[in-house]
């Protein structure tokens, strides 16, 4: 990877959401505080099933005017299908608006240069995340945001490929979903209070009492893990411990990145940082791998 480069994030599912009440009703489904973001400010948060189960991970944006949210295109659907059921439109009134804007990550050396610049342009800029690399995310009109693009690639900024951005992803340790969590996947199996998506001491939201009470009075059984490896990982393939028994399955990987190849796994949570494992793939090939805990960027 370069040490600078563009990361297109617009198929990402972009919504708006307006009116006096737009916080509040946001904080109402969504696990962070969304009422203590004050305008250029930005945070995680997660869209939950009633049993604490991960619809969406998400960012939220406070733009003064209004709140922006943006979810993977994968959640996009759980997280719309959320908004049009309990979101009154009187009340806060939301929109779509995936299609007429775009959303252009800038990452590496010179990031705070060209988010500045964006800044001062008009567009929306909020720090990423998402990505090993430090950077920010810049969203804005769609034709704005091709010409902004145009204009760093002109000026020696690469645009980075899906499997360069992946690399980023999982050395991060972000899950995705879909892929690593899915509407079956406890928040804090995926690792969304670590990643500072759930706030404990806000007020209610969907969800929050089976991740309350998990985090005061409990655990879950896994957790999501990076391996480390000298092979590539398959995905699916059988986590095992040294005596042998299954503890855990990868969920995503990648062959090649700074560190060599990575994967994500849900793994039991005995399996300590730092323990040696086996993974067998289904061609019933043993790899060796270690197991390290995620932290936050």
């Amino acid at each position: 990877m370069s040490t600078r480069f563009l990361a297109d994030r617009s198929d990402r599912l972009r919504m708006t959401v307006r009116g006096p009440q737009a916080k509040a009703v946001l904080g109402g489904l969504l696990s962070n505080d969304v009422l203590a973001l004050t305008p250029g400010t930005a945070q995680r948060a997660a869209a939950l099933t009633a049993k604490g189960r991960v619809l969406a991970l998400c960012r939220v944006v406070d733009r003064g005017d209004d709140v922006l949210v943006d979810t993977e295109a994968a959640s996009a659907d759980g997280f719309t299908a959320m908004i049009r059921k309990y979101v009154n439109p009187r009340l806060a009134a939301y929109a779509v608006v995936t299609a007429e804007t775009g959303c252009l990550g800038v990452h590496g050396v010179g990031a705070d240069a060209a988010a500045d610049a964006a800044r001062a342009a008009g567009l929306t800029v909020f720090r990423s995340d998402e990505l090993a690399t430090p950077g920010w995310e810049v969203v804005g009109p769609r034709d704005a945001i091709d010409a902004w693009r145009a204009e760093l690639i002109a000026a020696g900024w690469p645009l980075a490929d899906a499997a360069a951005l992946e690399a980023e992803r999982i050395e991060a340790g972000v899950p995705r979903w879909g892929v690593d969590m899915t509407d079956e996947t406890i928040a804090q199996e995926a690792l969304l209070d670590t990643l500072g998506a759930i706030s404990f001491a806000k007020g209610c939201y969907t969800g929050q009492e089976v991740v309350a009470r998990i985090h005061f009075r409990g655990h879950v059984n896994r957790l999501l893990r990076r391996l480390v490896s000298h092979d590539p990982l398959p995905v699916g393939a059988r986590v095992v411990d040294a005596a042998g028994a299954e503890v855990g399955e990868v969920r995503s990987r990648v062959a090649a990145s700074r560190r060599g190849p990575l994967a994500l796994a849900m793994v039991r949570r005995e399996v300590e940082p730092g323990s040696a494992v086996t993974v067998v793939g289904p061609d019933e090939v043993s790899r060796s791998a270690q197991v390290e805990a995620i932290t936050p960027p």
